[in-house]
């Protein structure tokens, strides 16, 4: 598949992941009498993904993160050349979503970026006030535990058409146990496109968010290697 549609569907594949999973935790999380809550913005950030991997999967792999970019490329399932394009298109789809985003969310009155766009945060950014030792770490871990399923799940082995599924699964199970502590990123475009537009703060701490799950996800590629696991050939 020639690199400007796998560009164009890494672009539309992301937006999708922030405007839903994002969008989720600005419009819906805590609407009154029918807000969806932690449960419902976790499940938002699964859907976005499993639906974009049938989606577009055949067309770019639908990677939707640099970080699984990188992990994939440690695994040896990506080529190092591909790696510089797919972040751009991913960035860049997370940047124009948050911008959609903002949009809607700024026509209701009273609206406030102080809300900070669901940015990731760790310290008094943190929704539970975790220090940024916890949430570096709870950013590692997660990432790590991310590249192990959608490497298993994409396993040559493993059973055919279900890797959504799995993924997108695993997804919501990380912003079940992450959302307090970062608001969940394991995704550094997924943390751009929000930051860019909430500025300082946000800005300050975006280091933690492409460091993060871009080394999570290298150790992950890695380790899934020196198994000798991977049969894609």
């Amino acid at each position: 598949m020639p690199m400007t549609q796998r560009f164009a569907a890494e672009c539309l594949g992301t937006f999708w992941l922030v405007l839903g999973g994002c969008g989720s935790a600005v419009l819906a999380a805590a609407f009154p009498g029918v807000g969806i809550g932690l449960l419902g913005v976790s499940l938002a950030f699964g859907l976005t993904v499993l639906t974009m991997a049938y989606a577009i999967g055949p067309i770019s792999g639908c990677h939707l993160n640099p970080a699984v970019t990188v992990g994939l490329t440690a695994a040896g399932r990506f080529k190092a050349s591909d790696v510089l394009p797919y972040v751009i298109a991913q960035v860049l789809g997370a940047v124009i979503a948050a911008g959609v985003l903002y949009f809607i969310a700024s026509g209701k009155a009273g609206f406030d970026l102080a809300g900070g766009l669901a940015s990731n945060g760790y310290a008094d950014h943190s929704p539970g006030k975790y220090s940024a030792a916890s949430s570096f770490v709870t950013e590692v871990v997660m990432t790590f535990m991310f590249l192990i399923v959608i490497l298993g799940a994409t396993d040559r082995r493993a059973a055919a058409g279900f890797a959504p599924i799995a993924i997108g699964l695993a997804l919501t199970l990380i912003h079940l146990v992450s959302i307090p502590v970062t608001n969940t990123s394991v995704n550094p475009a997924r943390s751009t496109g929000p930051a860019l537009f909430v500025g300082g703060w946000a800005i300050a701490q975006l280091w933690m968010f492409w460091i993060a799950p871009v080394a999570g996800a290298a150790i992950a590629g890695g380790v899934w290697r020196w198994l000798g696991a991977d049969e894609r050939g």
